[in-house]
């Protein structure tokens, strides 16, 4: 299986790397469209705010490659600013223009609480997907961000998080899921939703 990370800049390019090959994946990273438009299953990471990803998109030409390979059905995942940069726009800095495949907005968490939210957190898994099993509801999992995405249908949402309010910190739909914590980063808790993000691309059902 071609599995591509894309390489646009993003700081946590080399962790979610080694947590792939970790259970058992081989992947390219690449900043290529062309290697995108050849993958099988492509993982988007990254850290950072909305402006600088989108412009770090744009200047390597990356843009509609993304666009065009999650509508032509293929697995996909994206992990932290790699999740809010799937939705229409963020509210970080400003308005900046996302890639619109999810609708809805990112913004900021509540006035009061310490930004950026980092450090472990449960997630509580609101309907089944296979992305995560074999993991307990209620499992911890590692964040850092100030933002978090408003998915404008609900349906979309397979996992939400407490911090101050209840808000969504993973997304699925169709070929397409993402999170807004680090799998990388979560041990091996993080590291099954790896495998099953594999075993998914692959088109098995974990047991």
């Amino acid at each position: 299986m071609k599995l591509l990370i894309i390489d646009y800049g993003a700081g946590n390019l080399r962790s979610v790397e080694r947590a792939v090959a970790q259970v058992g994946g081989e992947p390219v990273v690449s900043s290529s469209p062309r290697d995108i438009e050849l993958a099988e299953a492509v993982i988007m990471p990254g850290v950072g705010a909305a402006a600088d990803t989108m412009r770090n998109l744009r200047e390597r030409e990356l843009i509609e490659p993304v666009r065009g390979y999650i509508a032509s059905g293929r697995p996909f995942l994206g992990v932290c600013m790699g999740q809010q940069a799937l939705f229409d726009y963020s509210e970080e800095g400003g308005r900046h223009e996302c890639l619109g495949v999810l609708p809805g907005k990112v913004v900021r968490l509540p006035a009061g609480l310490k930004v950026p939210h980092m450090g472990w957190n449960r997630v509580h898994q609101t309907r089944p997907h296979p992305f995560f099993d074999g993991v307990d509801d209620g499992s911890y999992f590692y964040f850092v961000h100030s933002y978090y995405p408003q998915p404008d249908d609900p349906e979309v949402t397979i996992a939400t998080a407490e911090y101050g309010i209840e808000f969504t910190v993973a997304v699925a739909r169709d070929n397409v899921v993402a999170t807004q914590f680090h799998p990388e980063k979560s041990g091996p808790t993080g590291l099954r939703l790896y495998h099953n993000f594999l075993r998914i691309a692959a088109g098995v059902r974990s047991v």
